[in-house]
């Protein structure tokens, strides 16, 4: 039997290490609450939806800003 896995992207998150641990867990907090949004929005739809990443950017560029983390947008098998 044969499954083919579609590719997709996805974020790659990472909080400076010499933050504060309680304020990467409430950026973790919110960036969670994105995808979360997401879904209600789009009528449960995964993160492995094709429109994932450029409906979610500008919230996760908002947050970056906020929370001085790096992100890249990373191509998955």
């Amino acid at each position: 039997m044969k499954a083919r896995i579609p590719t997709h992207r996805e974020f790659i998150i990472d909080f400076p290490k010499d933050m504060d641990q309680a304020k990467a867990d409430e950026g973790w907090a919110k960036l969670t609450q994105i995808v979360e949004d997401y879904k209600k929005a789009h009528n449960g739809q995964s993160v492995y939806a094709p429109t994932f990443i450029e409906d979610c950017e500008p919230a996760v560029k908002a947050l970056q800003e906020e929370y001085g983390f790096t992100y890249t947008v990373q191509q998955v098998r």
